[in-house]
């Protein structure tokens, strides 16, 4: 399993994503899930990844040798995040279907993917490419896209990311989230990679790697969980008097 979160906002993109794969309670190994290409200058594109990892792998390669090979679509050819994105799920599905075809039934090859970036002149985005090979983009009102285990997280960005949130408070919703998925769920893990990445800039300047002794990361955990406690501890409490028999008791 694995956890990855892409915000889109009005000054650029926030990236997070976690670095641990398990197949199993003794098989757990450590994987970056963000992947930035080599492209044009006119462009920066970074993929996360969630999923089977021998299909990720195969994605990422076949995108790495169309560019080299200057094959028609590329993702220096592509003029559009949206076009990359129906690239990509493409290229996805055809790397499934050749394990279904080699007779792996018990096999589960199907990934998922968030492309990020900006081509040229036109705006940065998000994309979420499902294993079927279709995708999704944010909206105004949703923000950010999230593939893995999701559920856990999910609840601190609704509360928190607006599309004029700055991209500083951005950043640590989404390691708060990040953690919150971690407490939850053994199988996502770090190191957490973070990416900030400012409109119309062309550059990948400002990554973070979190190890999970990072000081900062353990002091986000340690003053969330204490601000949590002190929040509950002064929630109204409910009253007796407001109480009444269960129905249908006796």
């Amino acid at each position: 399993m694995t956890y990855c979160i892409a915000v889109s906002l009005k000054d650029g993109l926030v990236l997070t994503s976690d670095s641990r794969t398990n197949a199993g309670i003794d098989n757990v190994s450590i994987y970056g899930k963000m992947h930035a290409f080599t492209t044009a200058a006119d462009r920066k594109i970074v993929l996360l990844s969630a999923g089977n990892l021998a299909t990720t792998q195969a994605v990422i390669d076949q995108l790495k040798r169309d560019i080299k090979e200057e094959t028609e679509v590329n993702l220096d050819s592509v003029r559009y995040l949206s076009e990359a994105a129906d690239y990509i799920g493409k290229i996805s599905v055809e790397k499934q279907r050749r394990h279904v075809d080699a007779g792996q039934s018990s096999f589960n090859p199907s990934a998922t993917f968030i492309l990020a970036g900006q081509i040229g002149q036109e705006p940065h985005g998000a994309y979420l490419v499902y294993p079927e090979g279709n995708c999704i983009t944010t909206s105004r009102q949703t923000p950010y896209l999230q593939i893995g285990e999701n559920k856990y997280g999910k609840p601190v960005l609704d509360r928190f990311i607006k599309i004029d949130t700055s991209l500083q408070e951005a950043g640590r919703c989404c390691l708060i989230s990040m953690d919150s998925t971690m407490r939850s769920n053994a199988s996502v893990g770090a190191p957490v990679e973070l990416l900030i990445y400012h409109r119309d800039t062309l550059a990948l300047d400002e990554y973070y790697c979190f190890q999970e002794d990072n000081e900062y990361l353990i002091q986000l955990r340690r003053m969330w969980h204490e601000k949590l406690k002190e929040a509950f501890a002064t929630l109204p409490q409910f009253s007796k008097n407001d109480s009444r028999p269960l129905p249908g008791s006796i």
